[in-house]
């Protein structure tokens, strides 16, 4: 699928309108329904086959958030090889108690791979917990950059980011 095609399949897959609160708290008249399109299994594969060649070189560990970050870096991880870790927004209180599940991320060069990125707050949380727990974060990728000022929000936090599609360009795609 060409990138172009995929663009178009997203936006018709997941582009919907109304009214939506947002994880900031903020209120739009469009939203990206991303599990609309990552429960399509020939545009999640095309998602992460045009993600693979995003992954820094030297990853080690490639660490996808809760809950729309867990299809993408299953799929990355199934076409590059690279080991997945599943990151929580908090640990769970039960069994291994942990908030970052699969690979071991402690001493290891890990990206974040998120869905949509609007404000860029949970990767935030998310990259301060990773790297208590001792990883090395100093990337992020996304499938969509919903709004391109969080770009400037995660540099302040030593990230950088890597967005496959921007809101923008799924827009002009159709």
């Amino acid at each position: 699928m060409t990138r172009k095609e995929l663009a178009q399949n997203i936006f018709k897959a997941c582009h919907i309108t109304g009214e939506f609160k947002l994880r900031s708290g903020a209120t739009s008249h469009e939203y990206f329904d991303k599990y609309r399109f990552e429960a399509q299994p020939q545009i999640l594969a095309a998602v992460a086959e045009h993600m693979k060649s995003m992954i820094p070189s030297g990853t080690e560990v490639i660490a996808g958030l809760e809950m729309g970050g867990i299809p993408l870096v299953t799929a990355l991880s199934l076409a590059t090889g690279i080991p997945a870790a599943f990151v929580r927004k908090k640990a769970k209180d039960y069994g291994t108690c942990l908030f970052a599940e699969g690979s071991e991320i402690k001493g290891k060069k890990v990206c974040i791979i998120e869905d949509v990125i609007t404000s860029g707050g949970q990767v935030i949380l998310s990259t301060k917990d990773l790297r208590e727990a001792g990883a090395q974060v100093e990337h992020v990728i996304c499938a969509i950059l919903r709004e391109p000022k969080s770009e400037a929000l995660l540099a302040k936090e030593n990230l950088k980011l890597h967005p496959l599609f921007t809101g923008d360009e799924l827009k002009n795609s159709i």
